[in-house]
């Protein structure tokens, strides 16, 4: 891996929980391989394009990398409704990522939707380029009602598993609960790969932005003792994210994926 550039930022207001400040290691690399990235995300390391992150906070360990167990995945009710929907007419066309009009045009549809329904702030569309430009082959997954664009995901290829990036869609299309069907057609591709696990980003207890993950069962999170172990959800919790599952929204990433 050659790195050009690493710090750890100072403390600001969390993204993901606002009551509390966040603290990210950053490390900047010019040229890694798949197996070098394994090796961090296993470690909790994310990345958008050549930047490499994760979570420092100094009094907060609510960040925890999820993992989904390709060969013990069982999809729930709403999950196999999803699947069963948009298998009937979506195709999925994957290539190398590349920055064109209609995904540009997709990708400031569904941040201007973002902004407006959960306060996301403000993007523009050299934004797309972090997802672009990659320091190793990333795949670069399109979505197709028939030649309608309806959604785009980026997915890295790695070793020993796939890791979902990003992923951003049509928000007319959101009866369709495309974030749903995106990782349930990751997992899909995993299981046909012959790789263990699929790397969904990172679940926060609170945010529900990224708490949708929980819902891809049986799954692991590393612990801050570098040891991944099954996440399990006290029966609150458990209700919550069954009553979640049927948010037509079918859960996005924010700023993953992430």
């Amino acid at each position: 891996m050659e790195s050009r550039l690493a710090f750890l930022s100072p403390p600001s207001p969390c993204e993901y929980l606002p009551d509390r400040d966040w603290q990210l290691h950053y490390e900047v690399v010019q040229r890694a391989t798949p197996a070098e990235y394994m090796e961090r995300l296993e470690q909790g390391w994310r990345r958008f394009g050549h930047v490499l992150f994760r979570p420092r906070c100094p009094s907060c360990d609510a960040c925890w990398s999820l993992r989904v167990p390709v060969s013990s995945f069982r999809p729930n009710r709403s999950q196999r409704r999803a699947w069963n929907v948009n298998r009937r007419d979506v195709t999925i066309r994957i290539g190398q990522p590349s920055a064109t009009v209609e995904k540009i045009q997709l990708f400031e549809q569904y941040h201007r939707h973002q902004h407006v329904v959960r306060q996301w702030p403000p993007t523009a569309a050299h934004d797309l380029e972090r997802f672009t430009d990659n320091p190793f082959p990333t795949e670069e997954w399109c979505y197709y009602t028939g030649d309608r664009l309806i959604a785009v995901g980026y997915v890295d290829v790695l070793p020993a598993g796939l890791s979902a990036i990003y992923f951003y869609y049509d928000p007319q299309q959101r009866q369709r609960s495309l974030g749903t069907y995106n990782v349930l057609a990751i997992i899909d591709a995993a299981r046909q790969r012959n790789v263990p696990h699929v790397y969904l980003g990172y679940y926060v207890k609170g945010c529900g932005s990224l708490e949708y993950k929980a819902r891809f069962r049986p799954n692991e999170v590393l612990k801050a003792d570098g040891a991944w172990r099954p996440l399990h959800l006290d029966p609150e919790s458990t209700l919550i994210e069954e009553a979640r599952d049927h948010d037509p929204d079918g859960g996005v990433q924010h700023r993953e994926e992430e």
